[in-house]
């Protein structure tokens, strides 16, 4: 599955599968269809009041899935980006820069120019880090902590070097949920400890490199698996739904935390922008699902039977014991966000899904006008406090 890698832009999802669902699905008048299937398309992301005040943003990791994102909602409300990059004429060519007469500038620096680049910037964003979903080799698993760890060193000296007035006010720095180590039955927020193995340790290192900033306001935000049409972990999975060969990973009780895109854009702006947001956020959605059921839902939208497991022996096989990024998970709930107030736009794994397929029709020009057949009934939301239970899968 990891070495899979195709943007789902490209996928026909209009290919029927339909059986009897267990659960009766109400009925909606001809009008309401007709509404329904006529609404545009549009992105999740809202874009907040920067106070009218340009403000110059630094990005790590800003060509990537999140952070070519973030980049263009913030020079769309009319913010300065700058973004740290290895290689800034390829670079170019993976953000596209926000259109109009209000937009705010894009450049690119290479590691040489950082310095400069930082100095006056308002915030820094650091999300950059090589991909986990791999074969883990010792040579891999220094390389998934040194690159993390070397970025977020250079962040924090960077700024430490400064002058007092010239150092960014806001350090807004990725970790991620595996600090907590995985659970079949347990609940985590902010509050829970750290977990003992390896990715738990990278996260451990890589937040304390973050705590050595000296800005007025840090945020931690640990990251779950992050949904959106255009790459992540559903570049690998919808194209096995597509050729019917869909299943969930392993037994496909872990648990899945995770986060649509633009939720998660919005989270990191709202980060920067709020000074009440300090210390660990938990950037995950408030409804995490097992693993068959995310997988149902997928299939159920994309019209695809979930019927074929990846064994967790096969995995193995192939990425060691990078497996368990796949086979192990936890169950995380954003409690700081919903203390502060944060309004997740997609809070279920249906909503996500269907917000995915209509975005991946739009770019394609794609309608088939049947948005009665993306029905599918509700998923709980999880509050703080509640007990982990499953949630029923409706037969397919």
């Amino acid at each position: 599955m990891a070495a899979i890698n195709i943007n789902i832009n490209a996928l026909s999802l209009n290919t029927p599968y339909k059986k009897q669902c267990s659960r009766p699905r109400p009925r909606r008048s001809s009008s309401s269809v007709r509404s329904s299937s006529s609404r545009s398309v549009r992105s999740q992301v809202v874009v907040a009041s920067n106070g009218n005040t340009p403000k110059k943003v630094v990005i790590t990791g800003g060509t990537g899935l999140v952070g070519s994102a973030l980049a263009n909602t913030l020079t769309s409300r009319g913010d300065n980006v700058v973004i740290l990059t290895r290689d800034r004429f390829k670079a170019r060519g993976s953000v596209k820069p926000a259109r109009g007469k209000d937009a705010g500038a894009l450049a690119f620096v290479e590691t040489q120019d950082f310095a400069d680049a930082v100095r006056g910037a308002y915030a820094i964003v650091n999300l950059a880090g090589e991909p986990i979903s791999t074969r883990w080799t010792d040579e891999i698993k220094r390389e998934i902590k040194s690159s993390r760890i070397r970025i977020t060193e250079l962040v924090a000296t960077t700024i430490n070097e400064l002058p007092e007035e010239d150092r960014p006010k806001v350090l807004v720095s990725a970790s991620a949920l595996g600090y907590y180590g995985t659970s079949m039955s347990a609940t985590f927020d902010e509050q829970s400890p750290g977990g003992t193995d390896y990715l738990a340790e990278v996260c451990r290192d890589w937040e304390a490199a973050a705590s050595a900033a000296e800005v007025e306001r840090r945020v931690i935000v640990r990251i779950g698996i992050v949904l959106s049409n255009e790459g992540g972990a559903l570049a690998k999975m919808v194209p096995l739904f597509q050729m019917f060969a869909g299943g969930p990973p392993g037994e496909g009780s872990q648990w899945f935390s995770w986060i649509h895109r633009d939720d998660l854009v919005n989270m990191l702006i709202t980060a920067i922008d709020d000074s009440r947001y300090e210390g660990v956020v938990n950037g995950v959605a408030p409804s995490p699902v097992r693993m068959s059921e995310f997988c149902s839902r997928l299939g159920q939208t994309l019209g695809r039977p979930n019927w074929l497991p990846v064994p967790g022996f096969a995995l193995n096989a192939v990425l060691g014991e990078g497996a368990s990024v796949v086979l192990d998970g936890q169950r995380v709930v954003p409690s700081r966000a919903q203390e502060l107030g944060f309004q997740f736009r997609t809070t279920s794994v249906q909503q996500s899904c269907l917000h995915i397929k209509r975005a991946a029709r739009a770019s394609t020009g794609m309608n088939d006008g049947d948005d009665d057949d993306d029905y599918m009934p509700p998923l709980e939301v999880v509050t703080p406090g509640d007990t982990p239970r499953d949630t029923p899968t409706p037969s397919l």
